[in-house]
């Protein structure tokens, strides 16, 4: 169970004693091999208050990969768990630049960090008054209060919302059971401009939104969705894939663009979009930009001559009608050692497929298995060439 901060915690840990405090165990391994040792050393050092040194010097070393400049930062395990990555909401930050933007959620003030560089009046409210606490700290400039995310508290901004996605400890994809529930997220601010981050496993067509449902990705991982009412986003968008990379490079793709492209007979290179453009439902949208065409008008595959740069293609060797026998014999053949497995629209599960294939040789092939129309079909590959990423935005 994750460590429960109270307010003495607080006290203690921004002043001067407890910063000399973290500083010290900063240095120490707390590894699980060290941390008897490492928590008795501190404990021998700073009492009472070893607990909420070692679970914060823990958070920001947990930190660290996701959240950019939080070395100094007070945080809580869940907050971590659900904060945005840093990079992810810089972008929604740029998008919302030179407006006032209260984040109704803010708990310990991820998106007011970025939101404090766009030149705009940045406000920030929660429930919890640990976690308002610790905002104030992170990000001392930031305007914070005490409110209810369903009880609006400001006029004239831009509502942000990060609704709480754990429903009895395990996560829920339930718009009902989000806390606060999103129906009642959009009916208290019916009207508002207003932006709402959400997991991107939502149902968007079945909530009815009306506005754009942003899908990003973050180093090839879909990290969320995000509703943008209509008056929040330009030229009524309604889909836009947003992909990220942590070295600075990026793309988006949306509904404005063309989808008109071909079903036809694979080209030299099976092409396997981001997760964000799939999500967000802009594969046609994807190939139409970059010249390819689909395999099957249902499946997200894309074909080419050609792979854009930074998106995985997976160059053609062979195809065959699958079957676990066919597939074994045409990988034999190739000398076969290891195999990447690629699946859509076809019932195949890569783990228990992969053993059972017997592999024995020592060339590493990819393999993308697919419906197409009525029958499923696997493409034996060269192994997967990733690319950088491309500038076509």
């Amino acid at each position: 169970m994750a460590y429960a901060f109270d307010d003495a915690d607080i006290d203690y840990l921004c002043s001067d004693v407890g910063v000399a405090a973290l500083r010290e165990t900063e240095d120490r391994a707390l590894t699980k091999a060290s941390m008897l040792s490492d928590i008795a050393a501190v404990r021998a050092a700073h009492g009472d208050m070893t607990a909420a040194i070692v679970e914060t010097t823990r958070l920001r070393r947990k930190a660290r990969s996701k959240l950019v400049g939080a070395e100094n930062w007070l945080l809580t395990d869940d907050a971590v768990q659900q904060a945005t990555p840093t990079l992810v909401a810089r972008r929604r930050a740029r998008r919302l630049a030179g407006r006032a933007v209260h984040d109704v959620t803010c708990s310990i003030g991820t998106e007011l960090a970025a939101l404090r560089s766009t030149q705009g009046v940045v406000v920030g409210s929660d429930l919890d008054p640990i976690r308002l606490r610790m905002a104030a700290h992170n990000v001392p400039d930031a305007n914070i209060l005490r409110a209810d995310a369903l009880t609006p508290t400001t006029r004239e901004t831009v509502v942000l919302a990060d609704p709480g996605r754990r429903a009895g400890g395990k996560r829920t994809h339930d718009p009902s059971a989000l806390e606060p529930p999103l129906p009642s997220l959009l009916d208290a601010y019916a009207g508002r401009d207003l932006v709402v981050k959400c997991a991107p496993g939502l149902d968007f067509d079945r909530l009815g939104w009306d506005g754009e449902v942003e899908v990003v990705s973050l180093d090839g991982g879909v990290r969320e969705a995000c509703l943008w009412s209509p008056g929040s986003t330009p030229d009524r968008i309604r889909r836009r894939a947003s992909v990220l990379q942590s070295n600075g490079s990026s793309f988006e793709i949306t509904d404005s663009e063309s989808d008109d492209i071909d079903v036809a007979e694979p080209g030299e290179w099976i092409v396997d979009p981001d997760g964000a453009v799939v999500r967000a439902g802009l594969v046609r949208h994807y190939g139409a930009r970059h010249g390819l065409w689909q395999l099957d008008p249902r499946i997200a595959y894309l074909t080419g001559n050609s792979v854009p740069e930074g998106v995985n293609g997976f160059r053609i060797l062979d195809r065959i009608k699958y079957s676990e026998r066919a597939l074994r014999q045409a990988l034999a053949a190739r000398g076969c050692g290891s195999v990447e497995i690629l699946v859509r629209g076809v019932d195949v599960d890569p783990a228990l497929l992969r053993p059972r294939l017997k592999l024995r040789g020592d060339v590493a092939l990819s393999v993308v298995i697919t419906r197409l129309e009525r029958s499923a079909a696997a493409f034996v590959c060269a192994a997967r060439r990733p690319g950088g990423l491309d500038h076509g935005e």
